[in-house]
């Protein structure tokens, strides 16, 4: 786990809460934004979502230094929405590297439309369209399957009207398998229709989305006039009701806001969510499947 944090990290630069304080003041663990890195055999990786973070993410990851002067075990990336904090860090990976960008078409479409990410040479880095519910290799023996869940547009695509449940491209989870082990990496989800928890029964590993503990965390806070739906996350409260009898070998909450009481490790509702077989994502967290 490149990053725990949703956008902004833990301490977001111009936020002043207790969680933000405790981090700066070193009295629970700071987090970078929202991003993983996947490989079957340890030696190709591939990322999932280029967090603005992931120049000092990478560094904290031996795995993923240069093996030579511009060898990288890194094969690809792969983004699951157009979020900022999960596409900015393509300008980073700019230098001249070679990788292959994996998004839906329509995910492709947005970040096309941005004339700075043509700094990713195209005689490099290859763009590839993914459709949903079709597994492509992005690693060497490493498979992932896109697929829709309800979400939104990013905050620059928003109009008058948000539609905050909208089913398509804009929003995707990932499936990951190798070895004949399922994981399952949804770190941005608006709610959990019927369909949805039967596509997460049975995974090995549910990575999901923890962004706020209820959903008017940040208006209570005097943080934002957003809920959480507004913004398009379900809060962990309902998602651990919704999800309580659902079988999941592993389950650990990602993409955590600052304003998240879970972000403190010894809060009440961490060893809440804990109780109910939960696991808070941290930066640097590993996980063997």
């Amino acid at each position: 786990m490149l990053g725990a944090a949703a956008g902004g990290g833990l301490p977001q630069w111009n936020c002043g809460c207790d969680n933000c304080n405790a981090a700066r003041a070193g009295r629970i663990p700071a987090m970078t934004q929202s991003s993983i890195a996947v490989s079957a055999d340890g030696r190709h990786w591939a990322v999932l979502n280029a967090s603005p973070d992931i120049r000092v993410q990478l560094a904290a990851m031996p795995a993923l230094h240069p093996t030579g002067l511009r060898d990288m075990p890194l094969r690809s990336v792969l983004v699951t929405n157009g979020d900022i904090d999960h596409v900015a860090g393509l300008l980073t990976l700019r230098e001249s590297q070679p990788f292959t960008l994996f998004a839906t078409p329509a995910i492709h479409e947005v970040l096309a439309q941005n004339p700075m990410l043509t700094a990713l040479r195209a005689d490099l880095v290859a763009r590839q369209p993914v459709a949903l519910d079709q597994g492509i290799e992005i690693a060497p023996g490493l498979t992932a399957t896109l697929f829709a869940v309800p979400g939104k547009v990013p905050l620059y695509q928003e109009g008058a009207v948000v539609e905050t449940g909208l089913v398509g491209e804009t929003t995707v989870g990932v499936e990951l398998s190798a070895k004949g082990r399922r994981a399952l990496y949804i770190p941005g989800c608006a709610e959990l229709p019927g369909w949805l928890a039967d596509r997460i029964a049975g995974a090995d590993l549910l990575m999901f989305d923890g962004t706020l503990w209820d959903d008017d965390e940040m208006i209570r806070m005097g943080l934002g006039q957003k809920t959480g739906r507004r913004m398009g996350h379900m809060p962990v409260v309902e998602t651990m009701a919704a999800m309580r009898d659902l079988p999941v070998g592993r389950r650990v909450f990602v993409h955590m806001n600052n304003s998240n009481p879970l972000v403190d490790p010894a809060s009440t509702q961490t060893r809440e969510a804990e109780a109910s077989g939960w696991q808070v994502g941290r930066d640097g967290m590993e996980i063997t499947l």
